[in-house]
């Protein structure tokens, strides 16, 4: 909620999916009670993410992602979109991802970003996402 006033302070963000998930949701996913509701696709989440990288970008500085959220297949559209300057993984998705980015455009994530705060739920997101092409 204070990138914009921490981007001032220091020399780049790395933004942890996990650990943002769960508390922007109030989610353990690892209480079963729970579990259901946590989701890397819900508006709020993405809406905190592209606010810390713009707010990066407007202090000139970079922003990554780290987490299982950053070799999503179906989220790294946005990522492109968001203008994410680094996506930390586990070395055996770089391959599948890099090839992914490959056949992506800045301006087509861009507009499905658009498109996708335009929606209200995870599930909606998630399912524009994955009949993204």
């Amino acid at each position: 909620m204070l990138a914009d006033i921490f981007a001032k302070e220091v020399d780049f963000f790395s933004i942890g999916t996990n650990d943002l998930i769960q508390y922007t949701m109030a989610v353990d996913r690892m209480n079963e009670k729970v579990a259901h509701l946590y989701s890397q696709y819900d508006p709020a989440v993405l809406r905190s993410i592209k606010k810390i990288v713009d707010s990066a970008h407007e202090n000139g500085i970079w922003a990554g992602i780290c987490g299982e959220a950053a070799a999503d297949k179906i989220l790294l559209p946005l990522w492109v979109g968001f203008g994410l300057d680094e996506l930390s993984m586990s070395p055996g998705s770089i391959l599948r991802i890099k090839g992914q980015i490959q056949g992506l455009t800045k301006s087509t994530c861009e507009e499905l970003v658009k498109k996708a705060f335009t929606l209200s739920t995870a599930k909606e997101v998630e399912e524009t996402l994955k009949n993204f092409k």
